[in-house]
């Protein structure tokens, strides 16, 4: 039995320069302080010595709760556990997130992990944390993993509940001010939607949310929304739901409403092409009206040999051209994601896929596109297929900090291969603007420096020649200078590790 109501939660670092709120954490937080609990949050990327202060918070503390996705945000996170054991082996620690609830049975056997939560977490963790403080045996609460003697022991999984019946996010401990010191911008995360129809190979939704998708009405979308901007004097949304235009008329509801409250917050969302090419121009000016200024859009590559073996026959460029169009015309910026080395993939169906962005990017002034490496995540379709496809993947939660598509290597991507790509996609980066959601700090001089090194850059993408990168040296000199780098793309942790729609 614990005396204390005092709940610690650590975020660890996952962005830099474009940090916000973490919207995990945010949803479990309300019914714990409904219950009378306190909680501290302690956002590595906002806090200076954040480890100590973690350290220190948690001496009077009931437990810790760690939210995370599989990647670099697993280092902070076996750091601070490890720190914490030495000075109390008994102290609970709580992982909760995508990775736990992807591969709960891994995690637990980390020594210094105690419980994890999986999938939706705002119930199981409140009755974990009653539990704790009681002294109680956890092993009727669903959708949890804990150690007894020894032995791994997980419970029934939770019963998804529809977003509708889920409580409010809690907003109200997040340091806004301080996340925007850092990004330059006053902007947070919603979510409006779960889950997604399709079934891509490399997304891992149906994992943890399967297909069902499911929305928050129009009515609710436009109060909640308005209600956050105009309280913490938020300039952006990002809805992070896996695929926004799953209903239409839900969207133009939204869009509808939003103009009725006037609304003056810009928001981001996320969607299939099959879905976005629905939109007509009139839906887009709509949508434009109530502030809609980016849909980003999972094309993932410009092979339909590709495409097939991902699972996404139904994608049709014609119409990825045709939404490029009317995004522009509308006014908003269409942003595709594309996703090199997936299985198969050969030099012939890469070159195809450089030429369509290539050729989208010079028909479509505007457009843009934001490159990652094939990562074969856990709960994704083509994870079961690792082992064929000759990738070992780790076995112990820390192995797992290192796996993420800037650094991934693949058995038919490595050495010299791996590094003519990585230079491939810095040369994308340069080659047309692309639009990050941090503020521009850049100097006139710094972007016009820019401008002009993207024509060479375009010149060596169309005839695939690399040597001698002095058009990288140079961006990369001119980004020390300006401290414009994140350390991780802020637009991934507005997702889940599918790369969802996006």
């Amino acid at each position: 039995m614990r005396s204390s109501n005092k709940i610690v939660f650590f975020f660890p670092s996952f962005a830099s320069s474009e940090a916000t709120a973490p919207l995990g954490i945010l949803a479990v937080t309300t019914p714990l302080k409904r219950a009378g609990f306190e909680v501290v949050l302690i956002d590595s990327t906002i806090t200076p010595n954040f480890k100590q202060r973690v350290l220190s918070e948690v001496r009077d503390a009931l437990c810790l709760g760690i939210s995370l996705v599989t990647g670099p945000m697993i280092r902070e996170t076996v750091d601070i556990s490890r720190s914490i054991k030495e000075w109390d082996p008994d102290f609970p620690i709580i992982l909760g997130g995508w990775h736990p609830s992807l591969l709960p049975k891994q995690t637990l056997e980390a020594s210094y992990i105690d419980y994890i939560v999986r999938g939706q977490g705002e119930f199981s963790l409140l009755e974990l944390v009653q539990h704790i403080k009681d002294g109680a045996a956890p092993d009727l609460i669903a959708g949890i993993g804990f150690k007894r003697n020894g032995r791994l022991i997980m419970t029934p999984e939770r019963p998804l509940k529809p977003l509708v019946e889920m409580p409010p996010k809690a907003y109200e401990i997040a340091d806004f001010d301080a996340y925007e010191r850092g990004c330059g911008r006053r902007w947070a995360m919603y979510t409006s939607s779960l889950a997604c129809p399709f079934n891509c190979s490399y997304c891992t939704n149906s994992g943890v949310y399967g297909r069902k998708w499911n929305a928050l009405p129009p009515e609710q979308f436009v109060e909640e929304t308005v209600d956050l901007s105009r309280r913490y004097s938020l300039e952006m949304l990002w809805i992070v739901d896996d695929n926004f235009l799953v209903d239409l008329d839900r969207a133009r509801g939204i869009a509808e409403g939003l103009v009725r409250e006037n609304s003056h917050y810009q928001w981001s969302i996320q969607a299939t092409t099959n879905l976005t090419s629905r939109l007509s121009i009139e839906d887009l000016k709509l949508l434009r009206r109530a502030g809609l200024h980016q849909i980003c859009q999972g094309v993932d590559s410009g092979s339909h040999t590709v495409l097939k073996a991902m699972h996404k026959d139904w994608q049709d460029f014609e119409s990825i051209y045709e939404s490029a169009s009317r995004c522009l015309e509308a006014g908003i910026r269409p942003s595709f994601n594309i996703i090199f080395a997936f299985p198969g993939e050969t030099k012939k169906e890469r070159r195809e896929t450089i030429d369509f962005m290539m050729d989208v990017c010079r028909r479509f002034p505007g457009a843009e596109f934001w490159t990652n490496i094939f990562t074969p995540y856990p709960g994704s379709p083509i994870f079961e297929r690792t082992t064929e496809l000759g990738i070992d993947t780790p076995t112990s939660l820390e192995g797992w900090a290192d796996f993420f598509p800037r650094y991934t290597r693949l058995p038919w991507l490595d050495g010299a291969e791996h590094k003519r790509l990585q230079v491939t996609r810095d040369y994308l980066r340069i080659a047309f603007d692309r639009i990050p959601i941090r503020a521009d700090r850049r100097s006139r001089m710094t972007r016009l420096t820019q401008k002009v090194i993207s024509l060479p850059a375009r010149w060596r993408l169309d005839h695939d020649v690399y040597q001698l990168p002095v058009e990288l040296w140079l961006n990369s000199k001119l980004k020390k200078i300006t401290e414009m780098k994140p350390a991780v793309d802020a637009k991934r942790l507005a997702r889940t590790p599918a790369e969802a729609a996006c």
